[in-house]
This record gives structure tokens, C-alpha cells and sequence, in this order.
């Protein structure tokens, strides 16, 4: 059958990126949107929209039989699951089915056949897969330390732990069990050994219905912060071709064992001397796919769509692969705090284009990024000749980007793909784990791979000077008339904030009669232009050029190699802002799901001890009392909706604690 209309059970970057596909081929497009997502981009783009009242996830996009009645009402003859939410829920694919659509997808059987990573791995035994030994947690011993504690359902990092110490195995399996039940209605949990310094490396599997089944390469998605993928490569360097033609025969025989059809990823773990073990297999597309697509040059919804169809590959064996390509995920998060999501107004999302780039985006700069859902902003990909070439062009695209609003991990991505261990493709899962706090450090990277790059401080002076030509220009404008005075000005002072770090710069600066604002007492700093927008400095001989935007008392700073974030402070700081001691604060919005058992006002906690969870977006954080003490104050509930800097609850501390973070993120979908 011809597919007309589809309807993408999704939302964000993916269904954008599936609607991008149908356009091309002249299919009438199809969205879904929650009460949340009513103005999102994926809504703007679509030629139909049908609304799914909520905005919880559970409330629509989780709705299968919504979604369902809503591909029927638009008039829809086939149903994209796109990734995540009910990507791979066989009940969907078969409701889908049901109701007489076509299922842009793989069989049911193969979905249910993979759903349980222990009936999957029980499956690739007897296809001649390579898998890691499980092990009965009632009999673990030390020998078998570390473990990987796995949720049987689902993925994204929900009920994983590490176990390295045999007395925390009981504990951590109940966590683990309750993270799955919570996330997806299963608590089965199951461990294996943990390989140390493993390498993520997964194929690309394309199918069709008259027994052709391509393996698309290799890519290498090792860069992870907790078991979520932050870096995407194809093809993964450094295999040899031995281990390369292994992977692509197993990925081949996993498919063949399930019937697959469709896109579809077979996941290995890699162990550092290059053995490979099965970890799953993702029946749909995967974030990463745009790497696979540069690398061999297919459009792989495309190909989705030609086999739901019915028809088959274009040819027996895949096109041939050509250059390198790299993904970076922009997402809207602080990772020196912990990872934690960000939300509110996303005023500008400029991202340079040119041969071999690519964005994936879900939103442009004026939306606003909400609670309910993921961060990821957007995916952004470099395809060139080399890898080298490729990651070059990628750190330098993210590093002119221009991002305004929420924090991003965007200095990090750039730090990453610059760091030496990546460069030499030294990839393992562990790559954070080591090296976070350094790329996270304030100033972190090589100023002689960035020359134009500048610093906080010279930012800072960037924006006080602008914002000096902003109120001068403010003060002469002609209905302030007779305001301005012909004689040198003493030294102004303006004090900011650099974000997220909290260091503060304070500029000192003067306005001669020449009316062009210049720095006080600052040697070796010449101004050449300065106006609200645009300031041009000379440093001892080299000419720097900054771009500024101000919202509310925040200025962003861009410049060649960098981008800067300040909050004017007041001269004086305000008494009224501060804080009682022990103060728990909401660090985002969110909805408040649980307290520490017996958790009330009056109550004695210790240091570390989690009190209250809350949940945003796809994120359960744990608010921790600071140091031991009483419990003096109780303000949440579950159930309650807070914002960010809500308070919490108040600890007295005893003063002989030792602090520690008052948040810690759980787990990501």
C-alpha cells in the first residue's frame, strides 16, 4: 500500500526531522501535542494537528489508544512511532495494526521478542550472538564484583546501578527493581558483570520483508553521562576489521533470529581487549541515526516508509560508506551541577550552517523549554572526509553557535570533542566519569586552539561598556532633553555575574566627552567601537569583537571562540534575597513525588540523608538535608507543583556536619 498520510506518534526533534522526510516524498503530515507542547515547533510544521489534552507524558504522548483515535480523525493511513514513549510498546504496534494503519515499524512479534533484555539475550545465545554471562544475584560472590544491575524493560538508565561492594548488592536491587516498576510497569532486574573501560558500540540494521537485511557500520556512542549517550560517531574508530566484520555478522543474525524488519540497532559492549558482548537491540530508530545517513548517504525514514510500504531495499547489499561523521546532543542542562535540566525562554538558537553540517532541532529561538519532557535542544552533525576533519568542524560550529536563555551543555561539547583522549579515540563509558570536573572548570580549555576566544573578564568589560552606550544613548534621547552633562564623568562601577559558574566581575569604566565609554585603569586595552550591541576591543595589539543581547538584567556575550553569560548585579547586595541557613530550594520546576519515610517537621535527619524527590523533565532529583540535624520546617507535599527556588523544607544543622549537595539527579528516561 501507498502511504498518503502519517501521522508521528512524538514530538520534539524527531517528529520534525520525520515530517522533513515526508515533505520530500509528498506525504501529507500528521501531529499529536499535549496542552504543553501546543505552540512546539513539531506542531508548526505538520500539516494536521490533533490535540491530546494533559501535559503529562502518561496523559498523552503514553496514550496509545489517544494517539490511535487521533491518526483516525485526521485521516491518517499509517502511524511513525519515532523513539521513545511508545517507540517500542508491542501493544501500540498491534493497536496501530488493529485500527487498519499501517505501522511504520518492525513486526510485533520482533518488538516483544526484544522488549525483555533477559528473553532477548536467552534469544542471541541461540543465534551464536557473543553475550556477557548473567548472574544470580542470591549467589553473587566478591569474584563477581563489579555488577551491572539492568532493568529487564526499557532503557535510557532506569534501574541501573553499579555494585561494587557485595554488602550494597540487597539495596541496590530494591532501588533498582522500584526505578523499573516506576518507569515501566515492570520491576524485573537482572545482573551481569560490569565490564570496566567498555567501549559502546552498536550496527545499524535495515530490513525488509524478502529476507534482505543490510548492516549499515559501526558507531561508537561511548561519551555517556549516566547510561545516556552525549557523543555519537560513525564509523567507530579504531575497530580492527576483524572485530568490525564480527559485529556486522552478529547485528546480521540478531535480526534474522526476530523476523526484523525496519530500522533497527543491535548495541554491543565493547571490553577493552576488543571482545564484544551483546547489550540489546532498539527496535526503531535511534537518536544517533543522522551519523549512519552522512556516513553512507541514505535517508533512513525513507527507508522505513518503502518497507512499510511493502517494497523491498533498493539493493541486496548497502551503498558503500564514505567519510566521518559526529552528533553532539545540545541539551538544555548544567553538567558541573550535577546534569541538571534547565527550563524557560529560549530567546536564540543560531547554529552556523555550511557544507557537511546538519541540525536536528525541535525548537528555534522565542520557545520556551518546559518541565515535562527531555532537554535534548537539538542534535548537531559534522560529515567530512576524515575524523579529524570531522570533529574539528563540529567543535567549531557548536563554539560560534549562538545559544541564549537556559544553560546548555554546549562549552562542554566543544571541550569534549577538543579533550586529547577523544581526539586520540581513547572511548570508553567512563569518559565523564574521569574528566567532568576539568571540563567543567571555569576557563577550562586550550586558549591556543581559541585565540579569539577572550575571557570572563573581558566579556564582562564587553557588556558594561555596552550597556554604558545604552544608557548614555537612553539618557540623550530627545525627550530626556537637557539630561546629559558636557564634562568628564567620574569612574562608574558595574558588577556581573558570570552563569552558571557565580564568579563576579566588577568593571570599573568612564565616559569622556568624547561620549564613547572606556575602561578605568585597565592597561593595554584600547576601544575601538562600542554600541548597545556590538563592541570591538583592541588587547595589547589584537582586535576582539563581541556580539551582546540583553533580556532583563541577563547579557550574552559571543565572540569568535566563545559565549558568555552574565546577571547584572545591584552595587550593593540586598538583604531581602538572602536566605536562612539550611534552606532547601526547588532547583527547578517540577512536581514533587515522594518524601523520606516519616519525613515532618521536627524530625531528626543526617547529612546526605534524601528527604524529598521531584521530578522534571524525564529527571528525579533527590533534595538531600545538607548536614545532620532537626528538620524545623516542612513546605512540600506529593503531588505539589513547584518552581524553581521554591522553598522546600528548612534543616537546623548540627554545626559539627559536614556539608553536602542539597540535590542529586536520580535517573534519566
Amino acid at each position: 500500500m501507498t502511504i498518503a498520510t502519517l501521522l508521528v506518534a512524538n514530538r520534539g526533534e524527531i517528529a520534525c526531522r520525520i515530517f522533513r522526510t515526508c515533505r520530500d516524498l509528498g506525504i501529507t503530515t500528521v501531529a499529536v501535542y499535549s496542552d504543553a507542547d501546543a505552540d512546539a515547533l513539531h506542531v508548526r510544521e505538520a500539516d494536521l494537528a490533533v490535540r491530546l489534552p494533559g501535559s503529562a507524558p502518561a496523559d498523552t504522548y503514553l496514550r496509545g489508544d489517544l494517539v490511535v483515535a487521533a491518526a483516525l480523525a485526521a485521516g491518517a493511513d499509517a502511524v511513525h512511532p519515532g523513539y521513545g514513549f511508545l517507540s517500542e510498546n508491542a501493544a501500540f504496534a498491534a493497536a496501530v495494526q488493529d485500527a487498519g494503519l499501517t505501522w511504520v515499524g518492525p513486526p510485533v512479534k520482533a518488538i516483544e521478542l526484544m522488549a525483555s533484555k533477559t528473553r532477548a539475550k536467552e534469544l542471541m545465545a541461540g543465534a551464536g550472538v557473543p553475550l556477557l554471562a548473567p548472574v544470580d544475584p542470591a549467589t553473587a560472590g566478591s569474584d563477581d564484583l563489579p555488577l551491572l544491575l539492568k532493568a529487564a524493560s526499557g532503557g535510557g538508565g532506569r534501574g541501573m546501578r553499579i555494585v561494587r561492594e557485595l554488602g550494597a548488592l540487597p539495596g541496590e536491587l530494591l532501588a533498582a527493581a522500584a526505578e523499573a516498576a516506576s518507569a515501566f510497569g515492570d520491576g524485573e532486574v537482572f545482573a551481569e558483570p560490569y565490564v570496566e573501560r567498555g567501549r559502546h558500540v552498536e550496527v545499524q540494521v535495515m530490513a525488509d520483508a524478502y529476507d534482505t537485511v543490510w548492516a549499515l557500520g559501526t558507531r561508537d556512542c561511548s561519551l555517556q553521562r549516566r547510561h545516556q549517550k552525549v557523543i555519537e560517531e560513525a564509523p567507530a574508530p579504531g575497530l580492527e576489521e576483524g572485530l568490525r566484520a564480527r559485529l556486522h555478522d552478529a547485528a546480521v543474525a540478531a535480526a534474522r533470529a526476530v523476523g526484523y524488519r525496519g530500522a533497527g540497532t543491535v548495541e554491543f559492549l565493547v571490553s577493552a581487549e576488543g571482545r564484544p558482548y551483546f547489550l540489546e537491540m532498539n527496535t526503531r530508530l535511534q537518536v544517533e541515526h543522522p551519523v549512519t545517513e552522512a556516513v553512507f548517504g541514505v535517508d533512513l525514514v525513507a527507508l522505513q516508509l518503502r518497507v512499510a510500504e511493502g517494497e523491498p531495499l533498493p539493493a541486496p547489499a548497502p551503498p558503500s560508506a564514505s567519510g566521518h561523521a559526529v552528533e553532539a546532543r545540545l541539551y538544555a542542562e548544567d553538567p558541573a551541577r550535577d546534569w541538571q535540566p534547565q527550563t524557560g525562554a529560549l530567546l536564540t538558537l543560531e547554529v552556523p550552517d555550511g557544507p557537511g553540517l546538519r541540525l536536528d532541532t525541535g525548537y528555534v529561538g522565542g520557545d520556551t523549554i518546559g518541565v515535562h519532557y527531555d532537554p535534548m535542544l537539538a542534535k548537531v552533525i559534522a560529515h567530512a572526509p576524515t575524523r579529524t576533519e570531522a570533529v574539528r568542524l563540529l567543535a567549531g560550529t557548536l563554539e560560534r553557535a549562538r545559544i541564549h536563555g537556559p544553560v546548555t551543555n554546549r562549552a562542554l561539547l566543544v571541550r569534549s570533542l577538543r579533550h586529547p583522549d577523544f581526539v586520540a579515540a581513547r572511548l570508553d563509558t567512563g569518559f565523564y566519569d574521569r574528566h567532568l570536573a576539568d571540563l567543567t572548570t571555569p576557563g577550562a580549555g586550550d586558549p591556543a586552539t581559541n585565540p579569539g576566544a577572550g575571557d570572563p573578564a573581558t566579556a564582562a568589560l564587553a557588556a558594561a561598556l555596552a550597556e554604558a552606550v545604552r544608557a548614555t544613548a537612553s539618557r540623550n534621547a530627545p525627550t530626556r532633553f537637557g539630561a546629559w552633562r558636557n564634562v568628564p564623568s567620574q569612574p562608574q562601577v558595574k558588577r556581573y555575574r558570570s552563569e552558571p559558574d557565580g564568579t563576579e566581575h566588577e568593571i570599573a569604566y568612564r565616559t569622556p566627552r568624547t561620549g564613547t565609554p572606556e575602561p578605568y585603569d585597565a592597561p593595554g586595552v584600547r576601544v575601538l567601537t562600542a554600541t548597545p550591541d556590538r563592541v570591538a576591543l583592541e588587547l595589547d595589539g589584537l582586535t576582539r569583537h563581541f556580539d551582546l543581547r540583553r533580556d532583563r538584567d541577563r547579557i550574552y556575550v559571543d565572540t569568535a571562540g566563545a559565549s558568555y553569560t552574565f546577571t547584572a548585579l545591584p552595587r550593593f547586595t540586598d538583604p531581602a534575597t538572602q536566605t536562612d541557613p539550611g534552606s532547601l530550594l526547588a532547583p527547578m520546576p517540577g512536581t514533587v513525588v515522594r518524601l523520606a519515610e516519616g519525613l515532618a517537621a521536627g524530625v531528626a535527619v543526617e547529612a546526605g540523608q534524601p528527604l524529598i524527590w521531584l521530578e522534571a523533565m524525564k529527571m528525579e532529583h533527590r533534595i538531600l538535608a545538607p548536614a545532620s540535624g532537626t528538620l524545623t520546617a516542612l513546605h512540600a507535599a506529593p503531588g505539589d507543583q513547584v518552581e524553581v527556588g521554591a522553598l522546600l523544607a528548612v534543616v537546623q544543622e548540627d554545626l559539627d556536619a559536614t556539608p553536602v549537595p542539597a540535590s542529586v539527579p536520580e535517573e534519566t528516561a
